[in-house]
């Protein structure tokens, strides 16, 4: 394994950005040739197993306020063939880039750990869209029971995600009070790979292998840039959360230039159909990009609920 502690070559998912659209440097989505539409892949568990422990992953620190964890670097070409594009719509959806949204979550889940609004020992948690899978390894450090990974693509699973796991819980110790896998008292982790259409038996069944049905905790980062996937993704929540007090947190743009989505869209749906309440955790104008937000939601049954009415987009 080569570590880079020097200067960090993280990469930031910033597709949809007003820099971008102006400049058209790296707007990948654009950028790739029209491509005809493929029949979506099927939906299937990936096993770590699959990956060979002794392959070298290249990584780099992330320090998050205190908080250090490692990401990897995966060549896009080497693995899709795809030399100057961060998206395609349904081949590759983006798995490889380290998206913005994935740090802010982290620090929102650390914060509302330290409030006391969040608590990840024991949980079932699934992290949908997940590529480095900082926020699903993040709740796996704090002791979640279950941690479930889920990306469109079976490669970004198996040459990222599984990879990046076993180098940030490598850099952790063992101790009996965390639930690490190669611990004694191991977490159950597993991955999964398909569209939001049409997984939603395969991870229902194994979350059902647990404790009831459904995770406690839903992770996504940046899973709401494109509006035609917004539906998809919603039913998908509503499914997959364990009622009455599951709880989902989302990190992503407030707007993505160019394809229509983000957050209020995504809200707008929820508000739509009426069955979860969303409340803002945080919000991130740093200049680098767009406005970015953290929300939190869950059903409205839930007496912790707090109910946020969005100001007009």
């Amino acid at each position: 394994m080569a570590t880079n502690s020097g200067k960090s070559s993280l990469e930031t998912f910033r597709l949809f950005s007003s820099t971008d659209a102006k400049t058209n440097s790296g707007f990948g989505l654009f950028d790739a040739p029209e491509l005809p539409a493929l029949p979506l892949p099927p939906c299937v568990e990936v096993l770590a197993s699959e990956v060979s422990p002794s392959e070298k992953y290249a990584v780099d620190l992330v320090n998050l306020d205190g908080l250090t964890l490692v990401k990897g670097r995966v060549n896009t070409q080497q693995v899709f063939g795809l030399s100057n594009s961060d998206l395609v719509p349904g081949r590759y959806e983006g798995g490889l880039k380290l998206w913005e949204g994935s740090l802010d979550l982290v620090k929102a889940l650390c914060s509302e750990i330290k409030s006391g609004h969040a608590d990840f020992v024991g949980k079932q948690v699934l992290e949908l869209g997940c590529g480095h899978g900082l926020p699903g390894i993040f709740a796996l450090l704090e002791g979640a029971g279950s941690i479930h990974f889920q990306d469109f693509n079976s490669e970004v699973l198996h040459c990222l995600t599984i990879p990046n796991l076993k180098a940030n819980v490598s850099r952790k110790s063992c101790p009996s009070e965390m639930k690490l896998p190669n611990c004694e008292n191991e977490a159950e982790v597993r991955f999964f790979a398909g569209d939001w259409s049409e997984i939603d038996k395969l991870l229902l069944s194994s979350s059902k292998q647990n404790q009831g049905a459904g995770y406690d905790f839903i992770l996504m980062a940046e899973t709401v840039y494109s509006i035609s996937g917004l539906q998809n993704l919603y039913c998908l929540i509503k499914k997959c959360l364990r009622q009455p007090d599951g709880v989902v947190y989302m990190a992503a743009k407030k707007h993505y230039f160019g394809v229509g989505g983000g957050t209020r869209q995504f809200l707008s749906v929820v508000e739509k159909d009426g069955l979860m309440a969303h409340s803002l955790v945080a919000e991130v104008t740093d200049g680098s990009s767009n406005v970015r937000e953290v929300w939190k939601l869950s059903f409205k049954c839930n007496e912790n609920s707090v109910p946020t009415t969005l100001d007009p987009l």
